[in-house]
């Protein structure tokens, strides 16, 4: 049974930058791609949701049914899910170029990623200030000192059973060069050496599509239910116990409080792509994640 409440008209998306309704003659390809995430890592959060918080030299643990996971702040803080859009950007990049080289059309791509910071600033939807370019600086510090380090339980090429444990910073390096105004004008990094084997090895990249006005969410928590929504719902439904979201979420705060700013994100039912609500469990209150063109779809079926 769902639960219908009371529409909260506060919006957890926040306006895109002025700069977008500007059409440029040329829009370079650099910031001209499409969203991918990592699929392995989509249903915990690797980095912390608060942007207060900042959580430096603190562990988050999760424990999961093949393996678990545990994420390691450094002195400058944990990176934040904010940070993260840098990774995204590096991601996509990494898979386009991937798909070019399966079809002949480049040679195969490194680890590296050097774009130049307005196209950082552009392809993640933020306005291009000079807070904004500093920032990135502190960004790649925070991504370059937090530790994922992942337990996989896993079957061999022989069928046996095999524990693999492998870990490192969300990127492997940074550098940041700066223009004579002292101003961050490109950022290089290094991506971890597992994301780049997910997007490179094999037949297809292990990831998947994020809608663009995923930059558009505002609070953290609404970013971690999209990420969730698109892994577990796909293109249909999912249902998963605020008890485990929480659990998956990181979060430092109570359960009770987590399940209040949870419930604004329900309320407002503004994310991209996916429709949610809340429905009551066995076990405690569940969130109902929809592709909202899933119903369409079924009725287009349904039709003669």
């Amino acid at each position: 049974m769902k639960l219908w409440g009371k529409r909260d008209n506060k919006m957890s998306i926040r306006k895109a930058p002025k700069a977008e309704s500007q059409t440029d003659f040329f829009v370079p390809t650099l910031y001209d791609v499409g969203t991918k995430d990592s699929r392995s890592i989509m249903d915990v959060a690797v980095f912390r949701l608060s942007k207060r918080d900042r959580r430096a030299g603190e562990v988050i643990h999760y424990e999961l049914s093949d393996g678990h996971v545990t994420v390691s702040g450094g002195a400058a803080g944990m990176a934040s899910v904010w940070d993260y859009d840098l990774v995204l950007m590096a991601v996509s990049h990494l898979t386009e170029q991937m798909n070019r080289f399966r079809e002949g059309k480049a040679e195969r791509p490194s680890r590296i990623f050097r774009p130049h910071v307005a196209d950082v600033l552009r392809f993640c939807r933020r306005s291009d200030g000079g807070k904004q370019k500093d920032d990135l600086v502190e960004t790649c510090i925070r991504l370059n000192t937090t530790h994922v380090a992942v337990q996989r339980i896993k079957k061999n090429s022989n069928g046996k059973t095999i524990t693999v444990d492998e870990g490192e910073p969300l990127i492997s390096r940074y550098k940041i060069i700066k223009s004579d105004t002292g101003k961050p004008e490109y950022i290089e990094i290094e991506l971890a050496d597992w994301m780049h084997r997910e997007i490179t090895d094999g037949k297809n990249p292990e990831v998947l599509t994020v809608h663009p006005d995923y930059f558009l969410i505002d609070p953290g928590i609404g970013r971690f239910v999209y990420r969730l929504a698109r892994r577990a719902a796909g293109k249909t439904e999912a249902k998963w116990s605020f008890q485990t979201i929480y659990d998956r979420s990181g979060s430092s705060g109570t359960l009770k409080k987590f399940t209040e700013n949870l419930r604004k994100i329900i309320n407002s039912n503004n994310l991209p792509e996916y429709s949610i609500e809340e429905e009551l469990g066995n076990s405690g209150p569940l969130l109902v994640m929809t592709y909202r063109n899933s119903f369409i779809r079924m009725v287009d079926n349904a039709s003669p």
